[in-house]
């Protein structure tokens, strides 16, 4: 087996497959590849072409190979440790009592490490101020794992590094196995997600993302770095996987504790901090943040987290596609006044809450609105921040509406 049958095997699948394996390193595809092959008798990625044209079947199975989704709860125990003595006090010691905190679970797989995100922070905070403060958002690109994350089960093996105290205090043990408590798992929301593609989530306390960097080249892992720090609020922290290191020569992250990986956000990104970041060609990167409209545009349209923009005078002014799936909402509502829309009409009180804010400029959350359409009751968590501009002037408010159903 060579490189270069390697490189026409991946080119394969990037043009006819819509699986583009080349953010990969070829050490980390050439031994999971040949795991693959090795199953089914075959010695040479040519005629693992071949077999793979004409059984349809046989890509999910090679994604399955490659896309390893090995997490656990705790794992690596010291550094969680750290976590939570040095890190989750800071972040909540900024935080008002009724300031929403922010974390991103990266490529959550079945779940583990968010729910493990979520017992520290009920722990932190107490059961009360957890449900009115935290959302952790978990993303991954494989849905089997999703699925599985949802389902908030796991088994004896899966469950063993939670310290007792804790799988006692917030897990059931059923005829399934261990069940973690429902009640705090709807301040976890699940979505698909691909870091190279997708915009990432924005506004940040804390963004986890463990052992997938390293499965990504240089370029990619710099795309990923360069949304990652997008994605942090300032002083907001980024934890990584213990093989992992950030790309040498940066200024975007801080080290807080080289260690245990974790670090918090740096200097403003720059055209030139993105060339500092690679010795190779990234100008599809520049181009990206000096047409930054275009960027948040998009940033915005794409996100897994329905959201709505008003003016000052409660007229709707965006509307992303995940906020117009869930509402059953098109472009043409845009323009219109907020209270013409049929989640205003059901839910009354929300227009006093818009208002609220539109007056006083203080956010506001209500917790499990229920919403009726096409026959299905949906429970929303909804929040309503003012939004001003980098001059400080009042431009409106966002609307983010979090499907918190059972």
């Amino acid at each position: 087996m060579n490189d270069r049958e390697l490189d026409i095997f991946l080119e394969y699948l990037k043009q006819n497959q819509g699986c583009d394996l080349t953010v990969y390193k070829h050490s980390t595809l050439q031994r999971r590849l040949g795991v693959r092959m090795g199953q089914i008798g075959i010695d040479n990625y040519s005629a693992y072409l071949d077999y793979l044209k004409h059984r349809p079947n046989e890509l999910p199975i090679l994604l399955d190979t490659i896309f390893i989704n090995f997490t656990g709860f705790f794992r690596d125990t010291d550094a969680w440790e750290y976590l939570a003595k040095e890190v989750i006090p800071k972040i909540l010691n900024r935080k008002k009592a009724h300031e929403p905190i922010r974390i991103w679970s990266a490529s959550c797989a079945s779940g583990e490490e968010a729910y493990t995100l979520a017992l520290l922070l009920v722990e932190a905070l107490g059961i009360e101020q957890y449900l009115l403060q935290v959302q952790i958002y978990a993303t991954d690109v494989d849905e089997a794992a999703l699925r599985q994350a949802r389902q908030h089960c796991y088994t004896n093996a899966q469950v063993a590094s939670v310290p007792p105290a804790l799988l006692n205090k917030y897990f059931e043990l059923t005829s399934q196995g261990y069940v973690f408590n429902p009640t705090l798992r709807r301040r976890v929301i699940f979505a698909r997600h691909n870091l190279l593609e997708d915009a990432p989530i924005s506004k940040l306390d804390l963004l986890v993302c463990r052992n997938t960097l390293m499965y990504f080249n240089h370029d990619a892992q710099v795309k990923t770095l360069v949304r990652f720090h997008f994605a942090l609020k300032n002083l907001g922290f980024i934890f990584l996987g213990k093989a992992e290191t950030l790309v040498s020569r940066s200024c975007l992250f801080t080290p807080v504790s080289v260690k245990h990986r974790i670090f918090s956000k740096g200097a403003n990104l720059e055209s030139n901090d993105i060339l500092l970041l690679s010795n190779k060609n990234v100008q599809s990167n520049i181009d990206l943040f000096t047409d930054s409209k275009g960027f948040w545009q998009s940033a915005f349209e794409t996100s897994p987290i329905a959201q709505l923009i008003v003016t000052p005078n409660s007229k709707l002014i965006g509307a992303n596609k995940s906020v117009r799936t869930l509402l059953n909402i098109s472009v043409k509502d845009l323009g219109y006044s907020l209270q013409k829309l049929p989640l205003f009409i059901q839910l009354g009180e929300l227009n006093f809450q818009v208002e609220q804010t539109l007056q006083n400029r203080s956010p506001v959350t209500l917790k499990n609105a229920q919403w009726s359409t096409d026959g299905i009751v949906y429970e929303l968590n909804i929040d309503i921040v003012a939004i001003s501009d980098y001059q400080g002037r009042f431009l409106g408010a966002s609307i983010t509406l979090s499907n918190v159903t059972p």
